[in-house]
């Protein structure tokens, strides 16, 4: 029972991990905020979240939503609650990878509201602010049980802090974190 919540766990946010990694492998050029301040007088979002990032962080998760609903369709794992053709597979990835470009967006909006400079840890707001996002867009094709969404956040502070070692090593990232 409690591999089987981890397994689709893992396998309804992955789209969003993929989106929400491809966007800092593939980001940067114009921010999407074309350098606008808010009515605060600060930065909207910051340089850290570009068109880039953001077309290709959802194009990479929506891809892996393609992936997903192929291997689904061959029935390899058997079958999965929320799921249905390949072409659901495509448009959840793509709600889900978009939420989890836009929970980034969101998250970065906080941060420079609360004075945190680009790159400096926000603790748990970098590390849920995608998942909170993907959750919740996903959640109009596919809801899924409050398990699953505790299981999620509890995996992703895992998971996020590995990628961003992994990314940091790889010299995609100047900061660990």
């Amino acid at each position: 029972m409690f591999y089987k919540l981890l397994f689709e766990s893992l396998w309804y946010i992955l789209p969003a991990y993929v989106a929400n990694a491809s966007a800092c492998v593939f980001g940067g050029g114009t921010p999407v905020d074309l350098g606008k301040n808010f009515i605060d007088g600060k930065r909207l979002i910051g340089d850290g979240v570009t068109y880039r990032g953001c077309i290709f962080g959802i194009l990479c998760g929506t891809l892996v939503g393609l992936i997903q609903g192929i291997l689904v369709d061959f029935n390899i794992f058997g079958s999965l609650d929320f799921y249905g053709t390949v072409l659901d597979h495509v448009i959840l990835a793509f709600f889900l990878s978009t939420g989890a470009i836009v929970g980034d967006a969101v998250g970065s909006f906080i941060k420079r509201r609360l004075n945190i400079e680009r790159g400096r840890p926000a603790p748990l707001l970098d590390q849920l602010d995608f998942v909170i996002g993907a959750i919740a867009f996903g959640y109009i094709l596919a809801p899924i049980p409050y398990e699953m969404i505790i299981t999620i956040c509890l995996i992703t502070l895992f998971v996020h802090l590995l990628g961003n070692i992994i990314a940091y090593k790889l010299g995609i990232k100047d900061i660990w974190w």
